[in-house]
This record gives C-alpha cells, structure tokens and sequence, in this order.
C-alpha cells in the first residue's frame, strides 16, 4: 500500500531524504507521498524509512492505494528498471 501524510505534519523535511523512491515532495502546505512512487520501502529496507523518522507519526497507509507487498516488489523493480534506463541514456 503507498503512504500518506496526514494533516498533522509539521513540515519538519526529516522524511523527504530518507525515501529511496523520490516519491515525498513538498505540497502546497504539507509534505505529500506520490503513491506512483511509494512502496512502503519494499526492496530498500524492511520498514518504510519516513515512518521511522516522523517525529509526530503522521504517516499512515493509504486507505485508497491497497496493494499486497507482491505488488509493491513489482512496482519497486519497475521503478529501479526505468531509473536504469535513464542513467543508461
């Protein structure tokens, strides 16, 4: 399932570096997750490095984007293939 970053963000930027999939970018008020781009950190680390980092554990599961940790492992690895193919040009 991608991430979300509830209202009760503090803008602090902790969680925009720790994401290995560029997917956290600042909002108009508030930090915000691509869900194209998140998977819970599947084929980084074991746990989601944003939620590991949040001071106020804003950072929750998308109630709209369910996805099965098989799903999130394809969507990484389509990630890291489009990645290479730009580095490759």
């Amino acid at each position: 399932m991608a991430l979300l970053i509830t209202d009760e963000c503090i803008n602090c930027d902790v969680c925009e570096p720790e994401c290995p999939n560029d997917a956290i970018s600042m909002g108009e008020m508030i930090y915000g997750i691509e869900p194209a781009r998140c998977t819970e950190c599947v084929g980084h680390f074991d746990r989601p490095q944003c939620q590991e980092v949040c001071p106020v554990d804003c950072i929750l599961v998308h109630p709209e984007h369910g996805e099965t940790r098989e799903q999130l492992q394809r969507k990484y690895e389509a990630l890291e293939q489009a990645k290479a193919e730009v580095i490759a040009l």
